[in-house]
């Protein structure tokens, strides 16, 4: 759903010459969607933010009230455009991707796997109630690891509202363009009670800080020195993604026994062979379970393969993590 032609003719090319897909129909505006969802019933709607007669925003807060179905939205990465789509997660969209990005280079080879995920994902998602953080925590000296993708924004924001002020310190890689991942920092961060900023290389691995990766040219990785830090290191993607949640386990892996790696909801399998190797050198690790991930992929990928100790709810995802970050850490997953 776009109102330029241009856009959708784009859309339908990069998308041709995937057999998973079967594009059956586009419209121009939400009215022009409406009946069409109802007369072809799409397994997937791809959806754009800045549209004639009724805002994509608008029309997908009516979808996901009265006829909930996976969304991905197709957004300006900059500006207006990176709050809408962060918006757009928040009304029930299941992935956001940039215009510039998915219709060049990487993004376009990935277009057709995101679609593909969003339409096994979950649209009919539970109201989540999450413990007040504790007052009383005593930080044992574990660092948290947390990497996530689709679905990932919705979980985080509940995963780390249950974090208290002086929380453990905590790495985030989460897959999204740059701009996105800005204003995601800008609009989180005033409501957490520990500190939320984008990583910069340098920043100290301290208690009640959360440092999110930039994404961008660089990935976000542990610097194991005394005390620990943040570094922003230049790559290839890893994964098909950069930032990637593999590298930032990986750079850890001196420090494992120091660790608490966490995947939740995402497509694919980044992260899961560095897990196995954090878990090998002693690190807890936990992923977020079926029931309440988007996306049960780089989890699912995780259990294959014994990288994960056990499958935890995000409602009751801060609260494992503090079990094994604070005091003795005694309650330990294994």
């Amino acid at each position: 759903v776009d109102d330029s032609a241009t856009l959708r003719r784009l859309l339908r090319h990069a998308l041709a010459g995937d057999d998973r897909i079967a594009i059956v129909g586009e419209a121009r505006d939400p009215y022009e969607a409406r009946d069409l969802i109802r007369a072809l019933r799409p397994d997937v709607l791809t959806l754009d933010v800045d549209m004639p007669r009724m805002s994509g925003l608008a029309f997908l807060e009516r979808l996901m009230r009265l006829h909930p179905m996976p969304v991905v939205m197709i957004s300006g990465e900059t500006g207006r455009g990176s709050a809408a789509a962060l918006e757009a997660l928040t009304l029930g969209a299941v992935d956001c991707v940039g215009k510039q990005s998915c219709l060049a280079g990487p993004g376009l080879a990935m277009l057709g796997d995101r679609i593909v995920a969003a339409a096994q994902a979950r649209t009919r998602r539970l109201p989540v109630t999450v413990a007040a953080p504790p007052q009383d925590f005593a930080w044992n000296g574990r660092i948290v690891l947390i990497g996530a993708s689709t679905g990932g924004v919705e979980a985080l924001e509940v995963l780390l509202a249950g974090l208290p002020a002086n929380g453990p310190p905590v790495l985030i890689t989460q897959h999204m363009p740059e701009a996105f991942l800005a204003r995601f920092a800008t609009r989180l961060a005033p409501r957490l009670a520990p500190r939320l900023a984008l990583a910069e290389t340098g920043a100290v691995l301290a208690p009640g800080t959360i440092w999110l990766a930039p994404g961008g040219a660089t990935h976000l990785v542990l610097d194991p020195g005394d005390p620990p830090r943040c570094r922003l290191k230049g790559g290839a993607t890893r994964s098909g993604h950069r930032p990637s949640v593999d590298v930032m386990f990986a750079s850890a892996r001196p420090l494992a026994a120091r660790m608490v790696a966490v995947l939740l909801s995402g497509m694919g399998a980044d992260g899961a062979r560095a897990m196995a190797d954090l878990r090998a050198g002693g690190a807890q690790c936990l992923v977020q379970d079926a029931e309440s991930s988007v996306v049960f992929g780089m989890p699912r990928a995780a259990l294959a393969i014994g990288a994960a100790d056990r499958a935890v709810p995000i409602a009751a995802m801060a609260g494992a993590i503090l079990a094994l970050t604070g005091g003795s850490g005694a309650a330990a997953a294994r």
